[in-house]
């Protein structure tokens, strides 16, 4: 099968009901998406498709049918994507497993909408969970991000 991921076509041999997430990092050792639930409850295989946040466990490889982008699609030329770097900047990581999926899924809101009130954030936010509970610092990174997004 062929799948296109962070902008590179790729061709691998797989089951057709092979799950995306066990596609990515079992075949194409992508592994910036995380097994956390394996129904897609927790967020932790996030990956944006068609400009979504998806749940890569609960998606079919073989229905991909367009770009799929994982978090080591996002960082450009040795520079952070916003959200990584906001990430950072408000050091929302502690011990880091979901943060792949959580990023994910804050960059496709910020691409769906640029200028997210607290309400947004949580409504688009809430599949994701942290069992550190950064969710303050979570908020803040992507309004730290809106910002800088939007060249303010």
């Amino acid at each position: 099968m062929n799948l296109t991921v962070n902008g590179k076509m790729l061709s691998f041999e797989a089951d057709p009901d092979m799950p995306l997430l066990w596609a990515l990092r079992d075949i194409l050792d992508i592994k910036g998406p995380k097994f956390g639930c394996g129904v897609g409850l927790c967020g932790a295989c996030t990956v944006i498709i068609d400009g979504k946040a998806v749940r890569s466990c609960q998606i079919v490889a073989a229905d991909v049918t367009t770009e799929v982008r994982t978090i080591e699609g996002l960082a450009s030329d040795k520079t952070l994507h916003p959200v990584q770097q906001a990430w950072m900047d408000e050091q929302v990581a502690q011990c880091g497993y979901c943060q792949t999926g959580q990023i994910m899924n804050a960059v496709a809101l910020l691409e769906s909408n640029p200028r997210p009130s607290d309400a947004d954030i949580d409504e688009a936010m809430a599949g994701n969970l942290c069992r550190c509970g950064t969710y303050p610092r979570i908020r803040a990174a992507i309004k730290r991000a809106a910002t800088e997004m939007a060249g303010a």
